[in-house]
């Protein structure tokens, strides 16, 4: 199996390839739809997120967004 190393919001990842923003999402425990990603410094949007392939060196930054008040 080939891994990847990644930063997410300024933590060291290692995470198996290939995979994608969606599988990171998901390996994570976070719903898409509640979650603004940037890849290198480039928001992605929704859609996207299960096409873009992670590669080694990728910087990800993620804001969950909480509901309440």
């Amino acid at each position: 199996m080939t891994e990847i190393q990644l930063m997410v919001n300024g933590e060291a990842r290692t995470i198996a390839a290939p995979a994608t923003l969606e599988n990171l999402l998901t390996g994570l425990r976070l719903d898409p739809r509640m979650v603004v990603v940037e890849l290198n410094r480039e928001i992605i949007r929704r859609p996207q997120l299960g096409s873009i392939l992670l590669k080694s060196g990728d910087s990800i930054e993620l804001v969950h967004f909480v509901g309440g008040g």
